[in-house]
């Protein structure tokens, strides 16, 4: 479904942004003007004058809501796979030869439910949800856990970029298309001896007794040509961007239309340096060529900007929640 329509292309635009942007600021960057607390201070008023907001979320806000890959949580639902096959972390372990497809998409099971399809630790993207719920708000993001839905933004205002953790697609170039995928993951986490709570989520039993593989009969298959499935996340060229897809890369980019000459919050939570020209290259030139826009960034250890947009920027170096619970 590549290029099948005559829609605007929102995600192409905002890359093409990017690009330009890279080559077009200087080396010379600023930290933002002022102490911390006046930063969150000049961020609290532009959240709540601004008339419309851009959020550009990373992989940073995920692990402010205590969604992280390694560590205790890694562990704690992981701990055979790291006995028998050394894997550290739930990122490279989805890079990992397993010697088959019955452990393979055990591992995968796994991986969705934990990141998918439960509710994350801190209430980072609700409290988030609280500040821009009666605002002109739109998100683009690179992540592909589908938090922003869960915690209740409106879906007609997200555009996930890169996939979604609850999406298969087939091996067949020829389909393009996305299937749900949460049935499965449902059956293939009890196949492997998960035990559900009283609230209903799957949890490791008490004698931490569960399975690496799961049966044959429940390696997925697609649908319409019963071959083989893989996650529907962007890898290669091979991504499947099916209509919803398009759809919300419409969005985003009559979004940004409707909007460029108006005072807009460009803000970044969390983006690191593995996509910059989908999030941050292009909120720094949008920033540059609107005079009445603001373009603020809060990421632990990487909050920055170019100086030619010093005195419209605002970066908060911390971390996402407790940021946001400082705003009222």
């Amino acid at each position: 479904m590549k290029n099948c329509c005559d829609k605007k292309d929102g995600y192409r635009e905002t890359i093409q942004k990017g690009l330009t942007a890279a080559g077009t600021f200087g080396k010379s960057i600023s930290i933002g003007k002022g102490t911390k607390e006046e930063q969150i201070k000049k961020l609290e008023n532009e959240i709540q004058n601004a008339a419309s907001i851009v959020i550009g979320a990373g992989a940073g806000l995920s692990t402010s809501a205590g969604l992280t890959y390694s560590g205790e949580r890694f562990k704690k639902y992981f701990f055979d796979f790291a006995e028998k096959y050394g894997i550290t972390d739930m990122y490279s372990g989805g890079f990992y030869p397993f010697p088959d497809n019955e452990t393979r998409w055990a591992w995968w099971a796994r991986h969705i439910y934990f990141n998918r399809y439960i509710e994350p630790p801190k209430p980072v993207y609700r409290n988030l949800l609280s500040l821009l719920k009666d605002k002109n708000y739109f998100v683009i993001t690179t992540n592909v856990d589908h938090q922003f839905q869960r915690a209740g933004f409106d879906k007609k205002r997200l555009f996930y970029t890169q996939g979604d953790y609850g999406l298969f697609q087939s091996v067949n170039p020829e389909i393009q298309k996305t299937y749900d995928n949460g049935q499965w993951v449902m059956q293939a986490m009890e196949a492997q001896g998960f035990v559900k709570d009283t609230n209903g989520m799957f949890i490791v039993p008490a004698n931490r007794k569960i399975s690496m593989r799961i049966p044959a009969n429940l390696i997925p298959k697609c649908p319409d040509d019963n071959s083989d499935v893989t996650m529907n996340l962007r890898a290669d060229d091979s991504f499947v961007e099916d209509e919803g897809w398009y759809k919300a890369s419409e969005m985003y980019y009559n979004f940004l239309e409707e909007n460029k000459n108006k005072r807009i919050l460009f803000l970044e939570l969390g983006v690191g340096a593995n996509t910059p020209v989908i999030v941050k290259y292009p909120f720094w030139r949008m920033t540059m060529s609107n005079k009445k826009a603001v373009y603020a960034c809060i990421n632990y250890g990487e909050a920055f900007c170019p100086t030619e947009i010093e005195d419209r920027s605002i970066c908060i170096d911390d971390d996402i929640g407790a940021v946001l619970e400082k705003i009222k």
